[in-house]
Parts: C-alpha cells; sequence; structure tokens
C-alpha cells in the first residue's frame, strides 16, 4: 500500500510544470552565487591619514594601507578637521591621525559592523607598523586560507534542506485540501502513519539528492571538498530533513489555507534560522536567547556538520548533537502523526 502512495507523490511532483524546475534550479543558484554574496569580510575601506609627524615609519605606515586589500587609500590631508568632513560627507570611513608617535583611528559607525571590523583590521596594521619585531604567530589548523565560503557553504546546505524539506510538505497536504482531493484518502482505509510516511519519503529523498549536487558544486565551483566521513554529512541531513519534513506536515495539519500554512512556516524557519549560529556566534547572544539553542535543531546541524565538513571530525566528536537531532526530529515525527485527523 505504501509503496503505491509513495508512487502517488512522486507522480504528483512531476506532473507539477513548475516544482521538479525549482527543486534543482534553486540549489545551484544558491550555491553559485550566496558564498559570493554572503560574506561578513569587510574590503574597500576608504581611509585618510593625517600625518603630522612625517617621519620614516609613519611614512611606511601609509605605504602598508595603501598596499592593503582591504583600505582605499583616499590620500592625506592636513588636518583632523579636514578629515572628518570627508566622514561627514560619506568620503571616507576611517581616519588615522598620527601625532607624536601616537595613533588615533576614528571610524564611521554609521553602519557599526564596517566601522568595527574596518577599525579592527587597521589596527593590526598599525600595530605591526609600530614594532619592529614580533614573537606571535598565527597557525589556523582549519581552514587555513580563512576563506569565508568554507564557512558559508555548510549552513547553505542545511538552509536548503530546511526550505525544500520543510515547505513542499507543508504545502502538499494544505493543497490537497484546498483541491478536495483529501477527502479521497480520508475514505479509504490508509492508516495513518503509512499516509504520513509516503508523505515524507519523497521529499527525504528529493533532499538528498539536493544535498549531492551541493556537494558536487561546492567541488566544482570552489574546489571545497568535505574534511571528514560523507556518510556523517548524509547522517545529519537525514535527520535534519525527518525533523523539518515532520514540521511542515504538522503545520499543514493544522492550517486551512496554503497562505496560512507559508506563513506559519516563515516564521518558525526565520527563527530557527537566525537562532542557529549559522551566520553569527549563539554565545554572542543574550542569555535567553541562548536558551532557545537547546531546543534549535539548526543550532545542532550547523555545528555537526562544520565539525565534519571543515574539521574532519568523527562520529564522536559530534555524537551530542546527532542525539539532540534524533530525539527532537522523532518527536516531530509522532507529533505529525498524531496531529492528521483521518476522518472515516
Amino acid at each position: 500500500m505504501i509503496k503505491h502512495l509513495i508512487k502517488k507523490e512522486f507522480l504528483q511532483i512531476r506532473r507539477n510544470s513548475f516544482m521538479p524546475k525549482i527543486i534543482f534550479i534553486f540549489p545551484i543558484m544558491v550555491m553559485c552565487v550566496m558564498p559570493w554574496v554572503m560574506n561578513q569580510e569587510v574590503k574597500n575601506i576608504r581611509v585618510d591619514v593625517v600625518d603630522i609627524d612625517h617621519t620614516t615609519r609613519s611614512q611606511q605606515l601609509v605605504h602598508s594601507i595603501e598596499a592593503s586589500n582591504y583600505f582605499i587609500f583616499n590620500g592625506q590631508k592636513t588636518s583632523y578637521q579636514e578629515a572628518i568632513k570627508d566622514i561627514e560627507t560619506s568620503k571616507a570611513d576611517i581616519i588615522l591621525e598620527i601625532r607624536d608617535g601616537k595613533y588615533l583611528i576614528a571610524a564611521n559607525a554609521v553602519n557599526g559592523t564596517k566601522g568595527a571590523i574596518g577599525s579592527a583590521y587597521l589596527s593590526q596594521i598599525v600595530s605591526g607598523a609600530a614594532s619592529v619585531s614580533s614573537a606571535t604567530a598565527v597557525l589556523n589548523l582549519y581552514n587555513k586560507g580563512q576563506s569565508y565560503k568554507v564557512f558559508m557553504i555548510p549552513a547553505l546546505m542545511g538552509i536548503l534542506m530546511m526550505m525544500l524539506c520543510g515547505f513542499l510538505p507543508a504545502l502538499n497536504i494544505v493543497g490537497e485540501k484546498e483541491k478536495g482531493t483529501i477527502e479521497q484518502i480520508n475514505v479509504t482505509p490508509v492508516l495513518k502513519w503509512s499516509f504520513i510516511l509516503a508523505k515524507l519519503i519523497p521529499y527525504w529523498i528529493i533532499g538528498l539528492v539536493v544535498l549531492t549536487l551541493c556537494l558536487m558544486l561546492s567541488w566544482l565551483v570552489y574546489g571545497i571538498t568535505c574534511q571528514g566521513s560523507l556518510l556523517l554529512v548524509y547522517l545529519l541531513a537525514i535527520l535534519l530533513a525527518l525533523f523539518f519534513s515532520s514540521f511542515g506536515l504538522i503545520v499543514s495539519n493544522y492550517s486551512d489555507t496554503m497562505q496560512q500554512a507559508m506563513l506559519v512556516m516563515w516564521f518558525f524557519v526565520v527563527c530557527l534560522m537566525l537562532l542557529s549560529g549559522l551566520f553569527t556566534p549563539v554565545r554572542s547572544m543574550p542569555d535567553w536567547a541562548y536558551l532557545t539553542t537547546y531546543v534549535n535543531p539548526m543550532h545542532y546541524f550547523a555545528d555537526a556538520i562544520r565539525t565534519v565538513f571543515v574539521r574532519g571530525g568523527t562520529f564522536q566528536s559530534i555524537a551530542h548533537q546527532v542525539a539532540a537531532l534524533a530525539i527532537i526530529a522523532a518527536l516531530m515525527s509522532v507529533w505529525a502523526v498524531q496531529s492528521y485527523k483521518k476522518n472515516s
């Protein structure tokens, strides 16, 4: 029985002219475009220099700023007042004043991120120029090139699994409710768990196909490969797909229209994504917000997949995250079955 139900789901997907296209075009666009634009590195920072000392060391510092890939040297100004006018008219982002061997960095903090990171970059150059020799050496054990793409690609895989395995099942049952075809299922002897499982399995398969496509694009486009076991990556993806597909079915079971299901799904998906640590460290959140990570499957997935993908971690390294994902996914699956109301 369940085999025929799964076949029905695939036939419905194939007969929908839009669905197969979005399933493949969406991951390709995300993997080929987003790693380039979702980048928290700050470049093209315009710097005004006010060099009162005119010493050899200050000139060397100016040349270091000119040679940096992060800064655009905006020229030397005769006074701080002249430079601050560039800040006020948005012609400059940072001022470096050199006076009596001391350095003053003033940043335009209207864009807080650009001001803070730009000041940090400039401080490193100033510190390096101020010291003749340095006994400090930095050794990067993982992501040695410090490429932000290596950090973002595993996160994008999680986002794709969340969107495809969450939204598509949510819209599936609601779509059948609106068309009236759900009533034909309700009068059959099909068990609830068989019906729900038949709804979930196609999207699990689609999710794994999309994940494989993402891994191939990561290798072909960026030359980035998984440092750990691919089996662990697929295990994490299966658990995440189980959670979001179950969650999508729960939303659809309680929704009457497609619009209602979309809005509810979007609300929870955005919250889970922003509070998961995919983009910013969770430790920077307030204590009350950090507590939400204990029940956020995206947080466990992000931690685990980056451990495997970037660091080459083993199963022992992610056992805690796998256990938490499995428990949360199992609870959501039970809820998905129980929330489906089958009227015979």
